[in-house]
């Protein structure tokens, strides 16, 4: 398997350290373009693959797994500038939130596997929550190409196409929700005269404990909290608390509206497609 990088930013550079960590492929087996030369040389410093300052077309001709990652502006020039690279031996991964894969077929004016994801941050500390759909053009196999890939930086999960604004309004964004709830609860500690440092460490690794419960035991989180509360102690008072505020409420209203804003980028940015076309 070769492999290119189409944008080697944050995400496109984690999945690069993902790729070798997890010896996805190997390193002269995988190349990464970037927009600038200064960039180009700060990669190659940090990975052992090639990596250059555009060129994507060449980069494209190397691999016969393609991964764009940038932004969903930029897609259609990205992939004017290699479609002559992509055919239907070739997987092309886009990681370009609310552009569909409609929309790229229709780019490509040609039938290829595509596959759609959406990585969240945490992609980089290998801790990834990762969303995949696909064309029906791709097979089973390409499909485990593709969690191969993701699998090296986290959790892969397969969804219908019509379910991933959901998706990143869930994982995606979901990273910021979890960080204002740790640093919630890192500023209820100060207030109650912890210092800061004992503060964050107990919010980020109670956050951090309670996650890994979670998937370790496959046990419904009401049932773990049930399992904190005790008759008139001191968890129950603050779990009113937080039910008489609304946090569940908020969450999941947080979601939805991200959801529908999702679909809401995702549809005007059709619009101005079908405009410039």
């Amino acid at each position: 398997m070769r492999i290119a990088i189409i944008g080697a930013g944050n995400i496109g550079s984690a999945l690069l350290g993902g790729i070798l960590k997890g010896g996805v492929a190997a390193p002269d087996d995988v190349v990464a373009t970037v927009a600038t030369q200064e960039h180009a040389e700060e990669l190659a410093r940090s990975y052992p693959v090639r990596v250059m300052a555009g060129n994507n077309l060449a980069a494209a001709e190397f691999a016969n797994v393609i991964i764009l990652a940038v932004k969903p502006k930029v897609i259609p020039t990205v992939l004017e500038e290699i479609r002559w690279a992509l055919r239907e031996d070739r997987i092309l991964i886009s990681l370009a939130a609310a552009f569909p894969i409609a929309e790229i077929e229709t780019q490509l004016g040609r039938r290829m596997p595509i596959f759609r994801a959406m990585p969240n941050t945490p992609v980089i500390v290998e801790e990834g929550a990762t969303c995949i759909s696909s064309n029906e053009v791709a097979t089973p196999q390409q499909r485990a190409v593709v969690e191969a890939i993701f699998r090296a930086v986290g959790v892969v999960c397969h969804i219908e196409e019509d379910l991933m604004h959901a998706a990143t309004a869930l994982s995606g964004s979901g990273p910021a929700y979890v960080y204002m709830v740790i640093e919630a609860l890192i500023a209820g500690g100060l207030k109650m005269g912890l210092s800061h440092e004992v503060s964050t460490r107990l919010s980020e690794q109670t956050v951090l404990g309670a996650a890994k419960l979670v998937r370790q035991t496959m046990l419904h989180p009401a049932i773990l909290k049930d399992q904190v509360i005790t008759p008139g102690g001191v968890t129950i008072s603050a779990v009113h608390e937080l039910e008489r505020h609304g946090l569940r409420a908020m969450l999941i209203s947080a979601i939805e509206t991200a959801t529908r804003h999702s679909r809401h980028l995702s549809d005007k940015l059709i619009e101005k497609l079908r405009k410039d076309a």
